[in-house]
């Protein structure tokens, strides 16, 4: 492998260089939705031509600073962070330019500048692209913890900042636009502009890669550009009247209908394999392991056998509960209780699991628990997926019952289920096998049949990136639960 060259330090713009799109727009968007709720939302896209009307005016960041200001005024810094963490990164990674990521890569002390608050970009900045330092401008704050909509810092300090780190030593390189209205770069030793090319003979598997993101949250699945959040603004009323004629139908009907009725309404369920028939006069029921993409797995499973097979839950709310079409059995996360609950079920016939006990958005499969493995040998694997237009149905920081919603919300819902071959004795734990080796083994094939990655990441790990908590949530007061049920429904009442 030929050894990657590493200079010295690198100075580059964040928007228009190592993203591809030069406009921030969409992302303070996300913040309004995500942090606030439909009304700032519109309001900030209602505020779109004045804000490309400044810009051509040439009036300097006045544009920039008014988005700021709709998007962020009044909301406290910590949902701010929180969107920051959970919802940005993914949007970020989308667009970036991998060939300016590479060029970036290879040097020792990497700084990025860019136009927005330091606070929405400076985790993903360090943590996915590995730079050292992040300018940018502060978001101004009150003793309370508000964000007043102001920012500290125009594209004149800004450039003093980057200078201020390179006093002893200039930059050797500075990536920036043609366009760029930043005055550091004349400090930099060589200057590039896009487009990058790089090295020809260095082939893609030996160049770096930014950190991928595997956790992320939020209900909007594209970025929120001028046009997409009209279309967006646009198709709430009709999807809230579709998702609800789309519950009604679910619980109302019989589970042998539904699959005929589906497509008439734009939803669609794709069957691949063989699904097992049910056996009479067995003591034991199926077994069906299936990845955990949204809180619907268990629902479209139950569709494609045409009939209701109970799912068993965690942390699933009371609502969905009620609207679910199939019989739920909630465990505690207590080892012990659990597996008498589940081995009670399977007495009385077949059974769905999620063993990685929590969703995941992006194609990897979290850590599967073994503890499925050890109460029966009558393992069906099922691989799950999904595809949606506008909201993800599943969240770590919002509410959880609003998950069916959205998800039946979108145009035209697809979701694929995929039957692999039930389990052969010799690969469970009958055959001397370790629990723990069957849930590998189990994540392996159905990892395999998705395209997806395994990984060692647990429900704590993906809360703890998205949430900062592990997932557990106590109320032991009734103040503590009106406060909750407050924050929840905050960014639907602003």
């Amino acid at each position: 492998m030929q050894k990657m060259v590493m200079e010295n330090s690198i100075v580059s713009e964040f928007e228009g260089i190592l993203l591809k799109d030069s406009d921030p727009f969409s992302y303070f968007m996300l913040v309004a939705f995500e942090a606030s709720g439909l009304i700032r939302f519109a309001l900030l896209l209602l505020c779109w031509p004045v804000i490309r009307f400044l810009d051509a005016l040439g009036m300097g960041d006045a544009g920039l600073k008014l988005m700021v200001f709709v998007a962020t005024a009044g909301l406290r810094v910590l949902e701010i962070e929180s969107v920051s963490r959970a919802v940005l990164p993914k949007f970020f990674m989308d667009d970036i330019d991998m060939e300016a990521w590479r060029v970036f890569s290879r040097y020792d002390k990497r700084v990025v500048v860019t136009k927005m608050p330091r606070i929405m970009v400076e985790r993903f900045v360090k943590e996915h692209l590995r730079a050292d330092e992040v300018v940018g401008s502060e978001l101004v704050v009150n003793r309370f913890g508000f964000a007043t909509g102001l920012v500290d810092g125009d594209i004149g300090f800004i450039s003093s900042k980057v200078a201020k780190l390179f006093v002893d030593d200039e930059p050797s390189l500075g990536l920036r636009r043609a366009t760029s209205s930043f005055q550091f770069f004349s400090i930099c030793k060589e200057q590039m502009h896009p487009p990058f090319i790089t090295d020809e003979n260095c082939h893609d598997h030996q160049l770096p890669r930014p950190l991928p993101v595997i956790f992320h949250d939020g209900r909007l699945v594209m970025p929120p550009t001028p046009l997409t959040a009209l279309l967006i603004l646009s198709w709430m009323p009709l999807g809230i009247v579709l998702a609800t004629i789309r519950i009604i139908i679910g619980v109302m009907l019989p589970m042998r209908i539904i699959p005929y009725v589906t497509p008439l309404f734009g939803g669609k369920i794709i069957v691949k394999g063989k699904p097992p028939s049910p056996i009479s006069g067995s003591n034991s029921g199926v077994l069906f392991v299936c990845t955990h993409r949204t809180l619907m797995d268990p629902v479209v499973l139950s569709t494609a056998l045409m009939r209701k097979i109970p799912a068993v839950t965690y942390s699933i709310s009371r609502l969905s509960e009620i609207l679910s079409p199939i019989p739920t059995v909630r465990l505690t996360r207590i080892r012990e209780v659990d597996a008498q609950k589940i081995k009670q079920e399977l007495s009385k016939g077949d059974l769905v699991v999620c063993p990685e006990g929590t969703t995941c958005r992006e194609p990897f499969l979290l850590r599967f628990s073994g503890l499925f493995a050890e109460l029966t040998d009558r393992i069906v694997p099922v691989a799950m997926n999904y595809r949606v237009g506008f909201f993800h149905a599943t969240t770590a920081g919002g509410w959880k019952a609003l998950d069916p919603i959205f998800f039946f919300m979108n145009p035209r819902p697809v979701y694929e289920v995929t039957f692999l071959n039930q389990l052969p004795a010799e690969a469970t734990c009958s055959s001397g096998k370790s629990p723990h080796d069957v849930a590998n083994y189990v994540q392996r094939i159905l990892a395999a049949t998705l395209g997806f990655e395994c990984t060692n990441f647990t429900r704590k790990d993906k809360y703890r990136v998205l949430a900062g908590n592990d997932g557990t949530v106590s109320c032991t007061s009734l103040v503590d639960k009106v406060k909750k049920v407050v924050s929840t429904f905050k960014p639907f009442l602003q």
